[in-house]
């Protein structure tokens, strides 16, 4: 079902608290575009396997110095020690005074050290140790191309137990989406499992169609012609460019806060930051 009718209101508060990603090596286009991110934003800082541990601390302590929450990830698989992994946290905790992060299992089909996945990072109780106050982990609306549904559902439920023991405060974030139908319904399971705290759904910003579908083939995102033609990404559009305005709209008119809980939007920023960031703006102004 394709909404017809968007509250201003409603966008408003999906809108109010969204975050950013971005990787290690984007730290002069966050510069460029700074002035027109809000202060306080929450941006994360991704751990990719082409970016080195310094690269990463420094860019996560430029992301505060501007003004914003810095949020690095941990990609479990690709940390190679206990000792690397503390090395890190200690690193982030003295030269960027980090309280939040974002714990994923990472790409690797085998772990390169002894953590096999985010629950063995939480388990750890490491995060705690150096400060760390608030962990982000991983949603999957549309599924994950190497998990089964079952085993996605029981590992959020399995962090959320973890969490709550540690005394953690944490929210979900998940993967991007063009579709807005398997993200109403996968909430509504969530919130039935327990998991109360907020959620960053995550969408494309403005970017070419065929890089959008580039991104999301490698993904494992849903993009059947379904979804092209509801959304108009036609084989006729495909060298235009597509902002999230579609899924955006059919969130803020479908989502019942009694049913999916706070939803807020997390923007993985394809077409850039600069570009992304001022989308948001332009497309705020139009709500009036």
């Amino acid at each position: 079902m394709t909404a017809t009718t968007t509250s201003p209101t409603a966008v408003t508060d999906l809108l109010q608290d969204f975050s950013l990603e971005m990787t290690a090596k984007d730290a002069a286009k966050l510069e460029e575009a700074a002035h027109v991110i809000p202060q306080g934003t929450r941006i994360s800082v991704t751990f990719l396997p082409n970016e080195e541990f310094p690269q990463r601390i420094s860019t996560a302590k430029r992301v505060k110095e501007l003004g914003f929450v810095p949020v690095p990830h941990f990609s479990a698989r690709r940390l190679k020690s206990e000792q690397e992994f503390e090395w890190f946290l200690g690193e982030l905790a003295t030269q960027v005074g980090i309280q939040d992060c974002f714990v994923i299992a990472g790409d690797p089909p085998q772990p390169e050290g002894p953590y096999e996945d985010a629950l063995a990072i939480i388990k750890s109780g490491l995060l705690g140790k150096y400060g760390i106050k608030h962990v982000g982990i991983s949603g999957y609306p549309e599924g994950h191309p190497d998990i089964s549904g079952p085993k996605l559902r029981q590992a959020m439920i399995d962090k959320k137990a973890v969490l709550t023991d540690l005394g953690l405060d944490y929210s979900v974030m998940t993967q991007f989406g063009f579709d807005a139908d398997p993200v109403l319904d996968w909430l509504k399971q969530v919130r039935a499992d327990g998991i109360d705290k907020p959620v960053y759904i995550g969408v494309a910003g403005p970017a070419k169609v065929k890089t959008l579908l580039g991104y999301a083939a490698r993904c494992g995102v849903g993009t059947s012609a379904k979804v092209m033609l509801k959304y108009g990404l036609s084989l006729t559009k495909l060298l235009g460019a597509q902002g999230p305005d579609p899924i955006i709209n059919e969130l803020a008119s479908r989502l019942d806060p009694a049913v999916h809980g706070k939803v807020f939007l997390h923007f993985y920023p394809f077409g850039g930051l600069a570009k992304t960031a001022d989308w948001i703006r332009e497309f705020e102004a139009k709500q009036g």
